[in-house]
């Protein structure tokens, strides 16, 4: 995956680091939930410190296993999934950049399913007293968070629907335009298209179809002129016919509307 490029509009003077720092995935994820400090801001970016680089195919977190630190994705994709004792697989959630699993994993006794990448990814290691120093320093990042969680859930529900109630061509219609929206809003997408190293299989898993289905709804939305999927590349030809089809409104994936109008939430 490859971040877009933007042009930069800060002062030279505050040099190359600010300018790091504002474009962190981190920082852009959470900056979408209300304005962050430039204190708040170079707090997160610091979370990224010593990512690592991890091959794709690769658990982060195994099923069973008690997490020990919480993980940023800093560039990739990740998911999380659980198999049944058959081998089939279901994928819950995906990771994208700046997203950090799980926040909350001191209190997790075990996990209940596995965190694994699906392409190549830097990944940071956050500890449990990195994380508790950093909410409790700045109360911004803390509502942040729980704006973030908050949209973990709804995009949870999401998912229910999508596999409950819509077509095989609206569940891929509607993830693509999800990863489109997630994406875009991290730096990591254009309206023209995003990287994605996904395979159908994938996508199958994700949607609760068969890979030949999947294959079968992919080559119909290219044949409408909709959307292009392969070579690990998404290409978006008519966003607003995609999102026509899956119905999308990406109103779950901003929290922080519905907390200005219930300042409870703040």
């Amino acid at each position: 995956m490859t971040p877009t490029t933007h042009t930069s509009h800060l002062d030279p003077a505050c040099g190359a680091q600010r300018s790091a720092q504002l474009l962190h995935p981190v920082v852009r994820k959470l900056s979408a939930y209300g304005p962050l400090t430039a204190q708040e801001q170079e707090a997160l970016a610091d979370l990224g410190a010593g990512a690592q680089r991890v091959e794709g195919r690769h658990d982060l977190l195994a099923e069973g296993g008690a997490p020990e630190s919480a993980v940023l994705i800093v560039e990739g994709v990740a998911c999380r999934y659980r198999h049944r004792p058959s081998g089939a697989r279901q994928i819950t959630a995906y990771l994208l950049p700046g997203d950090l699993c799980d926040p909350d994993f001191a209190l997790l006794g075990r996990m209940n399913h596995s965190v694994g990448t699906l392409g190549p990814c830097r990944v940071a290691r956050v500890a449990r007293e990195a994380l508790s120093g950093l909410t409790d320093r700045h109360p911004g990042l803390a509502r942040a968070f729980r704006l973030a969680k908050l949209a973990e859930e709804e995009t949870t529900r999401e998912w229910v629907m999508n596999i409950g109630c819509r077509s095989a061509i609206e569940r891929v219609s509607h993830l693509l335009c999800e990863l489109h929206e997630r994406l875009r809003t991290v730096g990591w997408a254009t309206k023209g298209g995003y990287d994605l190293p996904l395979t159908q299989q994938d996508l199958a898993d994700t949607t609760g179809l068969s890979n030949v289905h999947v294959n079968r709804v992919l080559r119909q939305l290219r044949l409408m002129r909709i959307v292009e999927v392969g070579g690990r590349r998404v290409d978006i030809l008519n966003l607003p016919g995609l999102q026509g089809i899956a119905e999308f409104q990406a109103d779950y994936l901003r929290p922080a509307q519905a907390a200005d109008r219930h300042p409870a939430l703040a």
